[in-house]
């Protein structure tokens, strides 16, 4: 390719759009992101075509990614009515925010590149395509995208600039995440009491309130002030400049015990009462190895399966990612094969079985067979196309899915389903995932404030002081 070229530049480019070269991984994780780049341009090299067709065979999620963006550059460079070399616009099939152009490596190109770095591996010939794009585009700034970190830091190593594929990042700090309640400060009452209205319904009482802290409550967000009068409540609607409050269930007295369970902290407090709304759709718990999450959501779905009869059943599925070096092929049917990946549910059974000291060892046993006909285990590999109606839907180690796998196992919930995802961001086992991308905390950030979701970040372990005690200084 000589330096002609080489400069993808369609008339009208100036050196303010930037010219981002994509790695193979970029499209196999979002195949979207042809279309990320809002004015800037894109070069897909012809190393990066090369994987994309050796990685398409199969039902992989890397397979089906691969196979749809190859199906989005075919859209984009069979519509080119004009020479490939001047670039295909990406704004095809209305996509407006792709105000750039796309541009495919047409010839060969002789990177020059250190000794040190050999052109047959894959990775080079692509950092030689960016080293010769940068040499032939100056003073225009060319980009390397690539989600490989090692590859960036190659870049690097030889004066090319080189970036993450940020665009699924919701946070850069998960500090920043939605907890999902908020502290009250000390003097609530008398910034926000004046011209308060206040009224009972069904055993509630609701307090309309107005002040400076109204307009960054959401709805479903849980309020509390501690002192001499504890308060804690939910905001149940928000209107700018007012916020109505609503009082809360005690959880944490044996009067209200959700299966024999009661809250041990108000975190937990406050996740009960989200499990057992039915006006409350989607849930989303966080918190590290202790916190309760498993046995408060089981509890819940036992106590509207069986008891209040709302659903039809629970399911339960997870990522089957493991921790250690993999098993091998399990035997069984789908649900056997499960087995092994669900001892946490098992453990929180067998708790849940021990709550009714009365029933005796015949009544327990009886107990135990009408929960496992009413508890069913499914592999997430054959989610798709399903539609479940009525059912309690447990998504447990949330924090192993992609936002993309979130978003397929979530529109699987029919009229009168209930999703609560359970995770901790802290303990993520996939390799392409980070606290940033996982599809957990995806979820969180875009259903904050939805009127049918709530969120609850439980902080204080309660398995054991051991567990706590390692949780802290290991």
């Amino acid at each position: 390719m000589n330096a002609k070229q080489a400069a993808p530049a369609a008339p009208g480019t100036s050196a303010a759009t930037k010219l981002f070269v994509l790695d193979t991984n970029v499209l196999m994780h979002d195949p979207t992101s042809l279309f990320r780049f809002q004015e800037h341009d894109i070069f897909v090299p012809m190393a990066t075509l090369e994987e994309l067709d050796s990685n398409k065979k199969g039902m992989s999620e890397v397979a089906r990614n691969a196979r749809q963006a190859t199906r989005f550059l075919d859209e984009i460079v069979s519509g080119l009515e004009a020479d490939i070399a001047v670039g295909a616009p990406l704004g095809v099939h209305g996509r407006r925010e792709a105000g750039g152009r796309l541009f495919l490596q047409t010839e060969a190109i002789a990177g020059d590149l250190p000794a040190r770095l050999p052109m047959g591996k894959a990775d080079n010939q692509i950092i030689g395509v960016v080293k010769h794009l940068q040499d032939a585009q100056s003073p225009r700034q060319v980009i390397l995208v690539s989600k490989d970190i090692n590859m960036r830091i190659k870049a690097r190593a030889v004066g090319l600039a080189a970036e993450d594929y940020f665009n699924d990042k919701v946070l850069e700090d998960t500090d920043l995440l939605y907890t999902g309640m908020t502290a009250l400060p000390a003097d609530f009452w008398d910034t926000h009491g004046r011209d308060m209205e206040s009224w009972q319904q069904a055993g509630v009482t609701f307090y309309r309130v107005r002040g400076p802290l109204c307009p960054t409550l959401l709805v479903n967000e849980f309020v509390w002030l501690e002192g001499d009068t504890p308060f804690q409540a939910q905001v149940v609607e928000t209107d700018g400049t007012t916020a109505v409050l609503a009082t809360l269930r005690d959880f944490t007295h044996q009067k209200n015990s959700v299966w024999g369970i009661t809250a041990r902290n108000r975190e937990q407090g406050f996740a009960l009462d989200l499990l057992m709304n039915p006006e409350i759709d989607f849930v989303t718990l966080l918190g590290q190895a202790g916190t309760g999450k498993t046995l408060l959501t089981l509890a819940a779905g036992l106590s509207q399966v069986l008891d209040d009869q709302r659903y039809a059943e629970i399911i339960v599925t997870r990522v089957t990612v493991p921790v250690g070096e993999d098993i091998g092929f399990l035997p069984g049917t789908e649900e056997e094969k499960m087995t092994p990946w669900m001892g946490a549910l098992e453990d929180n059974l067998e708790v849940l079985n021990q709550s009714d000291d009365e029933a005796g060892e015949w009544g327990r046993a009886a107990t135990r067979d009408l929960i496992r006909s009413r508890i069913k285990v499914k592999s997430l590999n054959f989610m798709r196309g399903r539609t479940f109606l009525n059912k309690f839907l447990i998504i447990d180690e949330a924090q192993n899915l992609t936002p993309k796998q979130m978003k397929t196992l979530i529109t699987r919930a029919g009229p009168g389903t209930k999703v609560v995802c359970l995770g901790n961001i802290a303990q993520i086992d996939t390799p392409y995932l980070t606290e940033g991308s996982s599809g957990l905390t995806y979820v969180v950030d875009r259903f904050k404030g939805w009127g049918h979701s709530g969120h609850v970040t439980l902080q204080r372990g309660e398995r054991s002081r051991l567990a706590d005690y390692a949780a802290e200084v290991l």
